[in-house]
């Protein structure tokens, strides 16, 4: 699910366009450009990801921002560990912006952002594997 990043906007409506750059040799994306519309935080930018997954699905996804206008940070992982028979997500991101903006609205930012890349993609996989 979380290697599927143009099916984003299926269920984080947050994200209203996804383009893959480049992949690597496997088909993981490698560059991608995104346009976030995040209350506080609009943005089209550019993220480097880093793949290293195992073939049982464990391992780090983890990303850096390389362009952007309105970000100046946006780096994160999630990492994969087996747990009880499941998948557990742990999620790390740093967020930053180059303009001005009230603390309250960058937290209500940070949460939009927090819950889409966790409730929602918990979510997306339950509706998907029932």
């Amino acid at each position: 699910m979380i290697a599927d990043l143009e099916s984003y906007p299926e269920w984080a409506p947050e994200f209203t366009e996804i383009e893959i750059l480049a992949e690597d040799g496997d088909g993981w994306p490698d560059q991608v450009r995104m346009s976030l519309d995040a209350t506080a935080v609009k943005d089209t930018y550019v993220l480097d990801y880093d793949w290293d997954v195992a073939e049982d699905g464990t391992g780090t996804v983890s990303w850096h921002l390389v362009e952007a206008t309105v970000l100046k940070a946006l780096d994160g992982a999630y990492v994969l560990a087996q747990h009880d028979g499941g998948t557990e997500v742990t999620y790390d991101l740093t967020v930053d912006v180059r303009i001005p903006m009230l603390g309250m609205l960058k937290r209500k930012a940070e949460k939009v952002i927090i819950d889409t890349a966790l409730k929602n993609l918990k979510k997306r996989v339950e509706s998907l594997t029932g």
